[in-house]
Order: structure tokens, then sequence, then C-alpha cells
């Protein structure tokens, strides 16, 4: 098991843990009372720093009820977070754009996080391929 050194904003941002059962991805919740208008752009701070494990990052999603209930998309559609972003002050956020007026609350469930292994180290070689076509670009579950 790895362990992970972390440090809260505060004793009000509730403690992380695993839905028992439920999947492997960790929920981050709101650190922080956040109201956005439409159109508005905010980094949501998540409430924690963590020293992750060498090799590891960490892969940040919106919930899939993030949009449904509070009209947020994430900017990045994906955030990756390194080992080297470690520091006391390198505090997770959420950066989100809001495509209705919504207001988030302190420990509103917004993300979740999974940590990943670095991509191991790869070498291209050019040449012509000569696999089977698929069909082009989104072209999977077409009769």
């Amino acid at each position: 098991m790895e362990k992970i050194k972390i440090q809260y904003l505060n004793d009000q941002v509730e403690r992380l843990r695993y839905i028992d059962g439920k999947s492997d991805w960790i929920d981050l919740r709101a650190a922080e009372e956040v109201t956005l208008k439409k159109g508005e752009f905010a980094l949501i701070h998540l409430g924690v720093a963590m020293k992750l494990p060498e090799g590891y990052e960490a892969h940040i999603v919106p919930r899939s009820s993030t949009f449904k209930n509070f009209g947020l998309i994430q900017t990045n559609h994906m955030g990756v977070i390194d080992e080297s972003y470690c520091g006391p002050n390198d505090w997770w956020r959420m950066p989100v754009y809001a495509l209705r007026d919504t207001k988030i609350h302190v420990n509103d469930r917004i993300c979740q996080f999974r940590l990943m292994r670095h991509q191991p180290e790869i070498c291209f070689e050019e040449e012509a391929l000569t696999g089977e076509d698929r069909g082009g670009f989104g072209s999977t579950g077409k009769n």
C-alpha cells in the first residue's frame, strides 16, 4: 500500500477517503464558498496539498454529477499533478467554467482523482503501418 503525505487547508475540509465498494477514484471537495455567474471562470480550492509517491501522478476529473448539479465544466478536461508539485503551498485546485449561475459550498464533492504511474519511456520508430483500417475517426459502433 502506498502512503501519501497530505496537508489539509483547515479542519472544515472533510478528510479524503475511499467510498467503499463503489470506485477506486477518490472524491475531492470544494474548500471554499464559490458563487459564479454564467460565463465566469474560477480556480476552486480543493483544500489539499500532497506529496505523491515517486513515479506517480494524480489525474483529476469532474465527478459524473458535477455538470448536472453545478453547471460547471473543468476547463482543462483532466488535470495532471505530478510528484514535484508537493510544497506546503502547492494546493490542488480545479479550473472551472460556469455554464449557468451556480453556487458551490464548502465540502461539495466536485471532482475526483486517482493515481497513475508515469508513462514509461518510449521510442518512436517511423515506418508504414500494415494493420487493417477501422473506418476513420468516430467509426466505432456505426452500422
